[in-house]
């Protein structure tokens, strides 16, 4: 921790969707080691979001840019010289995506071209991690997880923008970025692919988590579409760690981590919806919940597991917290959020992942 921490020290780290919910949490953890943010993003969802209520307007170099303007982006981004980018800004809703496919695709795809574009003209070193999508693999309904060489696919747009996204940056990374040996034009890109990510201060329509905690707020009943599916369910801050640990071993060898990772939870963080609805509300002390499965549901993935041996292998990455802690963290921030001052909780649990890693403890 302590080499990572000195690496992002200083750094002129550029995190687009950084209003969003990864991206909140992604600001707060590099602000804590020392980096200098700055985030692009459309507007937070609403004002009760972890970026709004954390005031991460004071902490990081806040812009109002739609990564599809590609003037404004590349004024910002040739002005600012990043050192690191993380690209997180998308359409991130499948169901949105089945009645807004343009979109998603123009935002997911056009918006990644536009990062790309910017950094292979301001030709200056700089490392790119993009973070796409679980989704973004043929799925096959597996019992098993999928690795990072089997094949892309994706059955509904939002999948689908995801996987195009992959091999885009494929393409950009063969095509003009594989010269890592000239200091002067180095610019190195990975993908990374995370699970169902929940923690605290998401709001977004359609995900789970926040519809459990609306329905609990207005003292109605949980509707849950599809029970039985299953999910790797895993707290926002274990990919982010996996994120910056990837950035940091891309600067330092770029022909061995130029490529696509997955960060994934342990097996045992693979459970149903419903058992994750019940823990919920077991830790947050009241609610009910019903099934509301209908014939015309919008179809959706019902088994989708990654394999995370490489990261695991290569980065040392490992998950850290576990089903019960990753719930219980994330009902924490929304018990609390109307009433406490959600920048100091957010980041004593960001402190509270950080003494797990260096104690090598694991939570369950």
């Amino acid at each position: 921790m302590t080499e990572l921490k000195s690496y992002f020290n200083n750094k002129n780290v550029l995190v687009t969707g950084h209003t969003g919910f990864k991206g909140s949490w992604l600001s707060l953890f590099l602000n804590k080691f020392g980096a200098k943010v700055t985030g692009i993003s459309l507007e937070p969802h609403s004002l009760k979001d972890n970026f709004v209520l954390c005031e991460l307007d004071y902490f990081v170099d806040h812009h109002i840019i739609d990564l599809r303007d590609k003037q404004k982006l590349s004024r910002l981004y040739n002005n600012l010289s990043p050192d690191i980018i993380f690209h997180l800004a998308a359409q991130p809703l499948v169901r949105y995506s089945y009645d807004h496919p343009l979109e998603t695709f123009d935002v997911n795809i056009n918006g990644t071209l536009n990062i790309l574009e910017c950094a292979r003209s301001h030709a200056k070193p700089v490392d790119i991690i993009v973070v796409t999508s679980d989704k973004c693999y043929e799925n096959k309904e597996w019992a098993w997880g999928y690795r990072e060489i089997d094949t892309l696919g994706g059955h509904d747009p939002y999948s689908a923008s995801k996987s195009a996204v992959e091999i885009i940056c494929n393409s950009y990374r063969s095509s003009f970025f594989s010269d890592y040996l000239n200091p002067l034009s180095r610019i190195t890109l990975a993908t990374a692919r995370a699970g169902n990510v929940i923690g605290g201060g998401d709001w977004q329509i359609d995900r789970i988590v926040p519809d459990c905690i609306k329905s609990i707020e207005d003292e109605r009943p949980i509707t849950v579409r599809n029970p039985n599916s299953i999910r790797p369910w895993q707290h926002v801050l274990e990919p982010l760690y996996g994120y910056m640990l990837l950035a940091m071993h891309l600067n330092i060898n770029p022909l061995k981590y130029a490529s696509a990772w997955n960060f994934g939870p342990e097996n045992s963080s693979y459970k149903t919806v419903s058992k994750l609805v019940k823990k919920l509300i077991s830790d947050y002390g009241k609610g009910s919940w019903i099934e509301s499965s209908k014939p015309h549901n919008k179809p959706e993935t019902g088994r989708l597991k990654l394999d995370n041996t490489k990261s695991v292998s290569h980065l040392g990455w490992l998950p850290k917290w576990g089903f019960n802690t990753t719930v219980g963290k994330t009902v924490e921030w929304y018990k609390y959020y109307k009433s406490s001052n959600m920048f100091r909780l957010a980041t004593d649990q960001i402190d509270s992942y950080i003494s797990t890693i260096e104690n090598q403890n694991s939570f369950n």
